[in-house]
């Protein structure tokens, strides 16, 4: 059974969300274990706000579902901005 010292378990409550996802990107690639494949998610928006938003992208020339992801990492670069946000 693994232990972990309480400075250790609290060092690691401290850590960001982008910590966590950096330490394991880190470790999967240590490891040999590098993917980078995208989830179909299901997602609940009211339709007038979506249909608003897919004209907004549209008059730009971005298609809406990658303006979403685009504003995703926006958020978290801008909440975390020394982390290297995955793509």
């Amino acid at each position: 059974m693994q232990t972990f010292s309480d400075e250790y378990l609290a060092r690691c409550r401290e850590l960001s969300a982008m910590d966590v996802v950096r330490f394991l990107d880190d470790f999967k690639r240590i490891h040999g274990h590098v993917e980078s494949r995208s989830r179909l998610i299901s997602l609940k928006v009211p339709e007038p706000l979506l249909a608003a938003f897919k004209i907004e992208s549209r008059l730009r020339g971005v298609r809406y579902q990658t303006q979403i992801k685009n504003l995703m990492r926006q958020w978290l670069e801008e909440a975390n901005p020394e982390a290297d946000v995955p793509r």
